[in-house]
């Protein structure tokens, strides 16, 4: 029995959420219809329809979805066929109360939307399992059906329960973790301190709202327990869907995305066949177009390769303060920027603009001014570009750099009572991903243990405050056999436990970098330091500073003024082969570009193409040809260098290719 569980449609897949169920059945036809002009090739049904499915306990209504995955068979439409479990029925909660989830303070939430559940209930599992069970049983062999879509974005909006349910699941996870052994546990998570020492199992709660700051490696054990819990939900719907249909995949959309940290994605990802993600742009973020493409990365390194983007906005939101429109060509530039970063699957949320309901006024394909629309148009010309793009498919990144990315890391660097409150781990890491990205570098993101980093010429470490011994060991390695390493400061400072290296900072790291810090300065919100030495003039930094003194490094620019003036804030240390820097703050923009650049030169790595600034440029490397992506953020449009086939119009390129304002253009190169 075969068990390659690929997407089984031709070229990028297109389309959405589609929630017939929303609309009288004699639309389904007008919808179908739109659909096959827009060029959609497959829809997510199902999400949140279980009230429908199974309007009773144990009782199913299946002539709804039948006459509708019927239909969209009939019209050459594949379906992506959801699990409805992220929206449990009125009568589930009826029946069973104790299912609801607790928040911190300890108040019983109460049903009246979306994911209002406890993942430790045994009640809404096998509910969950029982409705899943019934889909698989039923349309496991149906031909519209092309993919599972398990649940629906896992952990949204309940991502931890304090409930006295969650509280026996998290002392089962900690004595399957700690071997049953509780000294062990009292050991990790240093209970000696405010007296929090355990002498029963049954005395640990979750870290419930309490009148002070919690022991920050109970919160770090939460974080990771709430994340398997939510994953061992997702693995046995999987699994019951797997035995009745063991060639179709099984996906659920991930959130990677600014504003979701909730889960350890590297644990999730080897458990689904295809990996798909939702991503939405933030209204406050005037560079967006940076973090579709950072978080393109980072899936393509989850998957290790091509993924899906599952759900992405035609235009406005529904959930931010301010729900901004798109502007003209944005939402084709972010279509297309998630395809030049590996995504195989373009769709949306939703098909049709919903007229009723919490998410009425969020955009959709087709919305509620009907095809006579701006955004319509632009659907129906994005369906046109995937349909030329077909044969990049399969095709994948090239990546010269490698950037450390680690959940635990994020978890515990934001934890309360650090030297700084200012830290944010992500926006640590897109600090530094922006100036190779600017420079069009490939990036891949990796774990710090990861076993191959000799396979790139440079391994950034932006952040990466709690590290085990053995991940930073990997790393040492890595550049004491000739690769060139650049950790940012606060590293390497914490074991797995949360505990502080003792001995100087940067712990873990102080021998691979030859530096050793003994007082942390971090800087007040607006308050800055100069830098001297080999930086640009009037180069400044912010947030953090640290008293350094050097044990092998040499100093490329020391503080000009302050408490640490004179004293070294970036240094180099040269190993037989291979280099490793420390950035012991933060460098403004200008001056951390002009550091990366320089380590990236160094390292001997290269920009996949010359084009001028303004111009994003990505390439995917296929088995025949390479893609070169260009697009155009700035609006000014250019003249880039390349030859070959621009797919977008079947245009044959000589010498340059034309970019227009705002466009995009994908060439074809012949190895």
């Amino acid at each position: 029995m075969s068990t390659d569980r690929r997407l089984n449609l031709p070229g990028i897949a297109y389309g959405g959420d589609y929630n017939p169920e929303q609309w009288p059945e004699e639309v389904w036809a007008e919808d179908v219809r739109l659909m096959r002009e827009a060029g959609v090739t497959m829809v997510s049904v199902g999400i949140f329809s279980w009230a429908l499915l199974e309007p009773a306990e144990g009782v199913f209504e299946y002539s709804r979805m039948d006459r509708i995955l019927d239909l969209l068979h009939e019209n050459g439409i594949g379906a992506d066929l959801a699990t409805p479990t992220a929206a449990p029925p009125a009568w589930f909660f009826k029946a069973y109360p104790g299912a609801l989830p607790v928040d911190r303070d300890g108040r019983r939430l109460w049903p009246g939307s979306r994911q209002t559940f406890c993942p430790s209930s045994p009640a809404y599992r096998r509910a969950a399992l029982r409705i899943a069970g019934a889909l698989a049983e039923r349309y496991a062999d149906h031909p519209a059906v092309v993919m599972w879509h398990v649940h629906n974005e896992y952990g949204c909006h309940n991502d931890a329960c304090y409930c006295d349910t969650s509280a026996a699941a998290f002392r089962t996870w900690l004595r399957a973790k700690y071997g049953d052994d509780l000294d062990a546990l009292n050991h990790a998570w240093g209970t000696a301190f405010w007296s929090q020492w355990y002498y029963a199992w049954d005395q640990i709660l979750p870290p419930r709202a309490t009148g002070a700051v919690p022991n920050p490696t109970h919160q770090l054990d939460w974080r990771r327990f709430c994340s398997d819990e939510l994953l061992s939900l997702c693995t046995a719907e999987r699994e019951v869907l797997r035995r009745a249909a063991p060639d179709t995949p099984a996906t659920t959309n991930f959130m990677v995305m600014r504003t979701f940290d909730a889960l350890d994605y590297w644990r999730w990802a080897p458990e689904l066949d295809i990996l798909s993600n939702d991503h939405y742009l933030m209204s406050d973020d005037p560079e967006a177009e940076i973090d579709i493409a950072l978080n393109g990365d980072l899936m393509r390194s989850l998957a290790g390769g091509p993924w899906f983007l599952m759900e992405h906005s035609t235009g406005a939101v529904n959930w931010q303060p301010v729900n901004r429109a798109k502007r003209p060509g944005e939402m084709r530039r972010n279509a297309l920027a998630h395809v030049a970063h590996g995504a195989d699957g373009i769709a949306f949320f939703q098909w049709r603009a919903a007229k009723a309901g919490a998410e009425q006024w969020h955009s959709a394909m087709l919305p509620h001014t009907g095809t006579d629309s701006a955004v319509w148009r632009d659907v129906v010309q994005l369906g046109d570009d995937l349909k030329a793009l077909a044969e990049v498919r399969d095709s994948t990144g090239a990546a010269q750099v490698a950037i450390v990315w680690d959940w635990d890391a994020r978890w515990a660097l934001e934890l309360p009572a650090q030297p700084s409150g200012e830290l944010r781990y992500q926006d640590l890491v897109r600090d530094w991903y922006t100036p190779l990205w600017r420079a069009g570098v490939g990036i891949d993101f990796v774990r710090p243990g990861d076993p191959g980093l000799d396979r790139y010429r440079l391994v950034l470490v932006p952040s990466l405050y709690l590290v085990t011994e053995a991940a930073a060991a990997n790393l040492a390695r890595y550049a004491e056999r000739g690769g060139t390493l650049a950790v940012g400061f606060h590293s390497g400072m914490v074991d797995e436990n949360g505990h502080v290296l003792l001995g100087g900072y940067p712990g873990a790291f102080r021998d691979v970098l030859g530096v050793l810090t003994d007082e942390l300065f971090p800087l007040l919100p607006g308050e800055r330091t100069g830098l001297t030495g080999e930086v640009p003039p009037g180069a400044t930094a912010d947030l953090w500073s640290e008293r350094i003194r050097l044990t092998g490094a040499q100093a490329v620019a020391s503080y000009a003024d302050g408490p640490l003036a004179g004293l070294p804030a970036v240094t180099r240390h040269q190993h037989v082969s291979g280099t490793a820097w420390y950035l012991a703050t933060r460098p403004d923009r200008d001056t951390l570009a002009t550091l990366l650049h320089r380590i990236s030169r160094e390292a001997g790595v290269t920009a996949e193409h010359q084009a001028p600034a303004g111009i994003e440029v990505v390439r995917r490397r296929g088995t025949e040809a390479d893609y070169l992506f260009l697009i155009d953020h700035a609006g000014k449009g250019a003249e880039v260098p390349a030859d070959g086939v621009e797919l977008l119009t079947g245009t044959p390129v000589t010498g340059t290719v034309t970019v227009p304002p705002g466009g995009v253009a994908v060439v074809r190169e012949a190895h």
